[in-house]
C-alpha cells in the first residue's frame, strides 16, 4: 500500500512538472486571451491515472505563478483545469469523451477570469471563442495526438490497470 502512495505521489509530482516546464517553454502562448496553452494536451492522463487529477492542478497553480498571472487567474484557471481534469477521470470510459471537459471548463472559466481579472475589453463571447480556440488546439489536437500515443503504453503509465 505505500508504494502506491509513492507511485500515486511521483506520478502527480512528475505531471506537475511537466506542465509548468511545458507553460515556461511555450510562455508566448501560454497565457493571454488569445492563448494555446500546449500544457493543456497533459489533461488527457486522466484517462489513464487519478494521480494526474492532482498533478495538473498542481502543476496549472505553479505554471499561473510563475508566469505572473493574478491571484484570480491563479484559482480560478487553475480550478478550470481541476474541473476539466475530474470531468475527464469520470468520462475515462469513452477516450474521445476525455478530451471534452478540459476544453468547456476552460472555455467557459477563463474569459469571465480575463474580463474581470485584467480588464480585457473584449466581449466575453468572443474570448469564449478565442479561449476555446486554443483549448480545442491544446487539447482536441495535441491532447489527442498524445492520449493515441500512450494508449500503446497504457500498461507503464496507468495505476489503475485502466
Amino acid at each position: 500500500m505505500k508504494e502506491n502512495k509513492v507511485t500515486f505521489l511521483t506520478h502527480a509530482a512528475m505531471i506537475a512538472a511537466v506542465y509548468v516546464v511545458l507553460c515556461a517553454v511555450f510562455a508566448p502562448i501560454s497565457y493571454g486571451e488569445i492563448q494555446v496553452r500546449v500544457a493543456e494536451a497533459l489533461v488527457i492522463l486522466p484517462f489513464f491515472t487519478p494521480a494526474a487529477i492532482p498533478g495538473l492542478f498542481v502543476g496549472c497553480i505553479i505554471a499561473n505563478v510563475m508566469g505572473g498571472s493574478i491571484m484570480l487567474d491563479v484559482v480560478l484557471g487553475s480550478l478550470a483545469t481541476l474541473i476539466g481534469a475530474v470531468g475527464s477521470w469520470h468520462l475515462r470510459a469513452n477516450r474521445f469523451l476525455v478530451l471534452l471537459p478540459p476544453i468547456a471548463a476552460n472555455t467557459l472559466i477563463v474569459p469571465y477570469v480575463l474580463r474581470y481579472g485584467y480588464g480585457v475589453p473584449l466581449p466575453i463571447p468572443f474570448m469564449m471563442l478565442t479561449v476555446g480556440i486554443g483549448e480545442v488546439i491544446a487539447v482536441g489536437l495535441f491532447g489527442n495526438v498524445l492520449l493515441s500515443a500512450l494508449v500503446r503504453y497504457r500498461r507503464i503509465f496507468s495505476t489503475t490497470g485502466a
